[in-house]
């Protein structure tokens, strides 16, 4: 049988080549990890016979860089789900608590970014509304990475704010709230029905900083699936067509997933779906008055250093998070103690 020629796609073979790359560095990873381990040998070797206590901190210094990239490959092990591998789309909304909230949304979205950059991953936003008074109402950014939805799934739910309003005159503490939807960008084309009569699609002016085509044409799309009731728009691109065309990508992707979760027994019970954006569903808590605290409440991970989490430190509970999930945790379990 003649084997297909990926290479006269251009597409196909530039996702071959990315493959392999990744192929090369996991087998370089492991040949660098075997070398630190057998180096570390070598050190306590020498300082057992030298009799050296000097190279104690040096050996400790090389076994906690070990430990770093050991979990640092194990995490990469958890991450063999079906679209892990893929770029992600993330969308936050402000929830309850007004301005308070909008700007909650806008610190998020910045946590996010932050995050983004020391990965080393793209950022391109997709659609963008202004709160009335300060912050962001609603913004979905696509990031581009290797396995960015595989860590970004970690964060799908309700994330609660704390601390004392600069909004408030009194000094008061306020609580607030913004919901975070993840989902694969699935460029692939999915098997997924949609009938014309099921969609409403709205056109609308794009707001934010952009091009030349922003505020002045309705190039904006919003697209309404009516029996799910999912909502996707997209601004981002030059037309109104290609607009439609990746809300539409965006809208099928998001129904497969449904359809997925609802499948496989293995996700419906996996906690962190986006219900109310509000009391009792918040997957992390971001305490920053009288005390500083971000707790995972389905983990347990946590961490007193607000500021370095809110500055896009989030590799502690993303990594929870998969091993959480690794272990089959179930909807209505606690996280480990």
């Amino acid at each position: 049988m003649e084997e297909p020629d990926f290479w006269g796609d251009p597409e196909k073979s530039t996702k071959i080549v990315q493959f392999a790359k990744n192929l090369k560095d996991t087998v370089q990873s492991y040949k660098d990890l075997e070398q630190q381990f057998e180096d570390i040998g070598v050190m306590i070797e020498m300082g057992n016979e030298e009799n050296d206590p000097s190279l104690v901190l040096e050996v400790a210094e090389m076994l906690s860089d070990f430990k770093e990239s050991l979990e640092q490959m194990r995490i990469n092990t958890l991450l063999s789900e079906e679209y892990d591998s893929h770029n992600a789309i993330l969308k936050l909304n402000a929830g309850a608590g007004g301005t308070e909230s909008c700007d909650w949304c806008s610190m998020l979205y910045r946590m996010f970014l932050r995050w983004s950059e020391k990965k080393g991953f793209k950022t391109e936003v997709l659609d963008y509304l202004d709160g009335d008074e300060a912050g962001i109402k609603s913004v979905t950014v696509q990031i581009n990475g290797e396995n960015a939805y595989g860590y970004l799934k970690s964060e799908k739910g309700v994330h609660r704010l704390v601390r004392i309003s600069p909004f408030n005159a009194a000094g008061k503490r306020q609580t607030s709230f913004v919901s975070c939807d993840v989902m694969p960008d699935i460029e692939e084309d999915l098997d997924v029905e949609i009938n014309d009569d099921e969609l409403r699609i709205d056109t609308y002016r794009s707001s934010g900083a952009g091009g030349q085509h922003i505020n002045k044409t309705s190039s904006a799309i919003r697209i309404t699936h009516l029996p799910s009731g999912i909502v996707v728009q997209c601004q981002n691109e030059r037309s109104q067509f290609q607009n439609k065309d990746k809300a539409m990508q965006m809208l099928k992707a998001k129904l497969y997933m449904r359809k997925q979760q609802e499948n496989a027994e293995k996700l419906s019970g996996i906690r962190g779906d986006v219900t109310d954006i509000g009391w009792g569903n918040q997957i992390r808590s971001y305490v920053m008055q009288p005390y500083t605290m971000v707790k995972d409440h389905r983990t347990n991970a946590e961490t007193g250093n607000v500021n370095s989490v809110l500055d896009g430190a989030l590799d502690l509970f993303m990594y929870a998070y998969l091993r959480w999930i690794s272990t089959g945790a179930k909807a209505g379990e606690n996280g480990p103690e």
